[in-house]
């Protein structure tokens, strides 16, 4: 047990995908795995542990942003040992051929947090996820034919921008898609020795406006899961 979850040691299993929504987590738990048991509701941040394809599984609820995650992340890599973090969320595009339902597979991820510089005593940092899980999600989004794409996105700390252009100059870099937690994520896992991943849906697009309706999310969420548990367990 520790701080923000209830779970006893052996009910969290060695995978947990990580959606911010908690209630994406009890969708994703009771729509995926079998025999599923909720480990946690400390402050509402739910928490399941099922089997999938004979293979234990978790999915704990994170909230938004670098300090939520952290919280979370921090707790399962120390406290119950978890050895294999996946992000399932929802990210914004910024390049024109990152289209609303594609799926993002993070490389790496920047930021414009300060939590890294605060860690490193103000020197940079690039967190990256583990290379296992990312070959094993690319080849699987190859194999199941998914509009995926691969390469940088950014966390930023800041959902309201003041600056409406300011995802441009990130835009012309290259990075393809902007969210809020796998920086931090991919830091804590790389200092755990554990391994990490971040695999995202594109909800909207920053280029086109476009952003996909309530209604559309849970399909293009089915393949984003589905796409997580293969890697998380061949990977």
């Amino acid at each position: 047990m520790s701080v923000h979850i209830s779970a006893e040691r052996g009910e969290i299993a060695d995978i947990v995908l990580l959606p911010g929504d908690p209630l994406r987590a009890q969708f994703a738990a009771e729509t995926f795995l079998s025999d599923v048991t909720c480990y946690n509701r400390v402050r509402g941040m739910l928490g399941f542990t099922g089997t999938w394809n004979g293979t234990r599984v978790s999915v704990q609820g994170t909230g938004m942003g670098i300090p939520s995650i952290s919280i979370y992340a921090n707790e399962l890599l120390r406290d119950f040992e978890c050895r294999t973090l996946i992000r399932i969320g929802s990210c914004g595009s910024l390049q024109p051929d990152v289209k609303v339902r594609d799926i993002v597979i993070a490389m790496t991820a920047s930021t414009d947090s300060s939590h890294n510089k605060l860690r490193f005593g103000g020197n940079d940092f690039a967190p990256a996820p583990d290379y296992g899980l990312f070959a094993s999600a690319c080849r699987a989004a190859q194999e199941r034919k998914l509009a995926f794409h691969a390469g940088g996105i950014l966390s930023t700390d800041t959902f309201y921008q003041d600056d409406p252009d300011g995802w441009k100059l990130w835009a012309q870099y290259g990075v393809l898609a902007v969210e809020m937690e796998a920086n931090a994520l991919y830091t804590l896992a790389a200092r755990a020795g554990a391994r990490a991943l971040a695999i995202c849906t594109v909800s909207d697009s920053l280029v086109t406006r476009e952003a996909l309706p309530p209604a559309d999310r849970e399909s293009s969420f089915h393949q984003m899961i589905e796409l997580a548990l293969d890697a998380a367990v061949s990977g």
